[in-house]
């Protein structure tokens, strides 16, 4: 699906993680940059948070190593974190970012926060946000892609499907989300191209509920609750009523909400 992917680390906690989760989206030839960006320049600190730093890098060697994967570390200093990151996606011809969101809105810290909306805003290449529970590594039963456009786009079909493959086959269900009276083809079952069993299915609600931001990552719980999915993918429509819906407003919201994984598509 991809064949370099950038991601953003600061925990040593999430190296791993991260990892082993993007080589799922990896092609069998393709390479990840994971990235450390040290936010001063600032002496001592710059020494001391640079020795540090290899937490960060062993671990990055260590599961690259483990899942045949290529993982190249680097570690930058600036104190313009979100711009270094979207500086080494443009350099290093980076097709996708890999990132949890750094902090929420509760956390009071507006570094966090520009952050990610710098990223989401501006990044060359798709932007991939996944919670922390898509990182536990535990099998999903089945994978939910919600969608306002029928079909559902090919992109995210690709990417369900490569998380199906990696999560032993699991089920796809796509769903149409639409408004009462809008016309909709019936459900249906087939399967992808790659043998994986692919459910179509529809679900109505009013304009107003569907048209709103606001209540848009309540919309994708209550959906994703209803059968006890176990991995939830969603992506920006330019199709949807009231424009861009991947934010970090609302991805922050439906990530606190969400009792599954969660993987977010922007580009």
């Amino acid at each position: 699906m991809y064949r370099r992917l950038l991601l953003p680390v600061s925990e040593p906690s999430l190296v791993e993680p991260l990892i082993r989760f993007s080589s799922a989206l990896l092609d069998s030839d393709g390479e990840i940059r994971v990235l450390h960006v040290i936010p001063t320049k600032t002496l001592p600190e710059l020494t001391r948070q640079w020795r540090a730093s290899v937490n960060l890098v062993v671990p990055a060697h260590e599961a690259g190593a483990a899942l045949g994967v290529r993982v190249d570390p680097e570690v930058r200093a600036s104190t313009d974190v979100a711009g270094e990151i979207l500086e080494s996606a443009e350099t290093h011809g980076t097709e996708g970012i890999v990132m949890t969101l750094r902090g929420d809105r509760r956390s009071h810290s507006p570094i966090f926060g520009h952050i990610a909306s710098s990223i989401l805003h501006h990044a060359p290449c798709d932007v991939i946000v996944v919670n922390r529970l898509a990182l536990t590594g535990d099998p999903s039963p089945r994978i939910l892609l919600p969608s306002f456009s029928d079909p559902a786009p090919p992109k995210l079909l690709r990417l369900a499907e490569e998380l199906a493959v990696a999560n032993r086959g699991v089920p796809i269900i796509t769903l149409t989300l639409a408004t009462r009276g809008q016309g909709a083809r019936g459900s249906s079952a087939t399967r992808t191209p790659r043998g994986i069993p692919l459910e179509h299915r529809h679900s109505f609600f009013s304009q107003s509920l569907l048209g709103s931001h606001r209540r848009l990552p309540e919309l994708l719980v209550h959906e994703a609750s209803r059968e006890r999915f176990g991995f939830l993918l969603i992506g920006e429509e330019a199709l949807h009523p009231e424009g861009p819906i991947l934010t970090r407003r609302v991805l922050e919201d439906l990530f606190r909400r969400a009792p599954c994984p969660v993987m977010a598509v922007k580009g």
